[in-house]
């Protein structure tokens, strides 16, 4: 089994540490923070969900991010060689980034159509085309806004625009390297958005209504969530915490493969985590108190800010703007996610195949164009198209990715990590605790090789076991 990692000459790295977090925010910060968190929280009963996925984020996520950061950074590849340059000779663990790869598409195949409705409602709203959505009345103002909201979805040539312009924009970046495309533009993003983020967050939590909001976003109600189903709720805060850090599909391990070994492992998780973890209960500081205060159901589902945020920016001052620069600043944490999943690919090909960077681009930029279209059309030409238990198009693809592939391929790392079989505990820690910074405790082997993976698979169980009564008519 290799214990010393073999590095690659020539490999690109990160100008500044700062611009290494920033960047691994920004694929972790993304729709899964300011669009999922805040939809997903409100179908499970707001604040007791928020709890949960905050103790999984701890307990899983922030170990399982470390050691997708110390296989790219061990291996200097993306996960397309990293196993098999850390696996033990004569083993499969390599076979995992078909896996990973496959996630990586299907999570764009919908991602991207999500990001463009950003993009589109950043066009609407700075045209004027979401302002006097209704009178001062709520109910006719929300009405109003899901009413736009229907529009867009009705139009799939209106969609497949604004995902073409997130494709082009995304992979353009990309193109342009590691350093002078994905770092320098992310940077300004992310900048952007948490400015923007937070005084959106402090206008909301002062509307009038708001305090119901909050109480509901705040004060933990488990007794609503057992009534909605508690193993459902488990296995979607499972499946969040895995979403909103982006871990479980390689995302975070090619950026691994970028840094440098003068920071341990365990700070830089930390840092990426928390600032992923402060947009979301901000998200849920914007989204929820609006929804109290303009009568917006807070389980109303993924239309949630294209419902509830147009009718609050219509009875703002100035909301004209302000709603321009949410939507163009939402746009960037979509943009931020999608470059760095983008990146991943593009690093796949380059590390598997040895293609160019630009070919790696060009061909990957119409495959995902063409894989996003079944997910546009699932909302109006395909839209008798429902799966049981699941729902549409989009939400199939979202339960591929959120609730199989990035907890699966998380399981997946934990035991290349801890197995003897695999990289194994030692060198594992050899590489995390490299350089300065907190050390990557070595007391929670026994939880991380044993107690994670059994948990894993008791709550993949568990959110499964619904699915199945659906689907056998039980």
């Amino acid at each position: 089994m290799s214990t010393t990692p073999k590095t690659t000459e020539g490999r690109e790295k990160f100008g500044s540490r700062i611009g290494f977090i920033l960047i691994s925010a920004g694929c972790a910060i993304g729709l899964g923070n300011v669009w999922r968190f805040p939809y997903v929280c409100g179908e499970y009963g707001g604040a007791a969900f928020v709890l949960l996925y905050l103790v999984f984020l701890v307990i899983l996520g922030l170990p399982i991010l470390v050691m997708e950061y110390a296989v790219g950074r061990a291996s200097q590849k993306s996960c397309a060689r990293s196993y098999n340059i850390l696996e033990p000779e004569g083993t499969k663990w390599h076979w995992y980034k078909w896996f990973a790869f496959a996630g990586n598409f299907i999570l764009m195949m919908f991602y991207t159509t999500v990001a463009g409705w950003m993009i589109a409602y950043a066009f609407k709203m700075a045209t004027g085309q979401l302002t006097g959505l209704g009178t001062s009345a709520s109910a006719s103002a929300s009405g109003a806004a899901e009413q736009a909201f229907t529009a867009l979805l009705a139009d799939p040539f209106q969609m497949l625009f604004w995902m073409v312009i997130i494709c082009g924009i995304g992979f353009f970046i990309v193109g342009l390297g590691l350093q002078n495309g994905v770092e320098r533009v992310t940077k300004v993003m992310m900048a952007c958005l948490f400015v923007a983020i937070v005084i959106l967050a402090i206008n909301s939590v002062m509307l009038p209504g708001a305090h119901a909001g909050l109480e509901f976003y705040l004060m933990p109600d488990f007794g609503k969530m057992i009534e909605n189903g508690f193993g459902d709720a488990v296995y979607a805060a499972m499946g969040q915490a895995f979403f909103t850090l982006s871990i479980g599909a390689s995302g975070m391990a090619i950026f691994g493969s970028y840094i440098g070994r003068d920071r341990r492992l365990t700070g830089e998780a930390a840092s990426v985590a928390g600032l992923s973890t402060l947009i979301s209960l901000l998200a849920g500081l914007i989204i929820f108190p609006a929804c109290f205060a303009y009568g917006v159901s807070p389980d109303s589902g993924p239309n949630l800010v294209f419902v509830t945020l147009p009718s609050v920016f219509d009875q703002m001052w100035g909301g004209q703007l302000w709603g321009t620069l949410f939507f163009i600043f939402m746009s960037f944490a979509a943009l931020s996610t999608v470059i760095g999943v983008f990146e991943n690919i593009v690093a796949f090909c380059m590390d598997q195949w040895g293609a160019s960077r630009r070919s790696a681009v060009a061909i990957n930029a119409v495959l995902i164009i063409v894989l996003s279209v079944p997910c546009i059309l699932g909302f109006n030409v395909w839209q008798g198209v429902q799966f049981p238990g699941i729902g549409d198009i989009q939400s199939l693809e979202d339960f591929i990715v959120s609730n199989n592939v990035l907890p699966l391929g998380g399981l997946v790392y934990v035991l290349f990590c801890t197995s003897r079989y695999g990289w194994g505990w030692k060198n594992f820690l050899t590489e995390a605790n490299t350089g300065a910074g907190p050390r990557f405790p070595k007391w929670a082997h026994a939880w991380i090789a044993y107690g994670i993976p059994v948990l894993m698979v008791v709550i993949f169980i568990m959110g499964y076991i619904p699915k199945f009564q659906i689907w056998l008519g039980l």
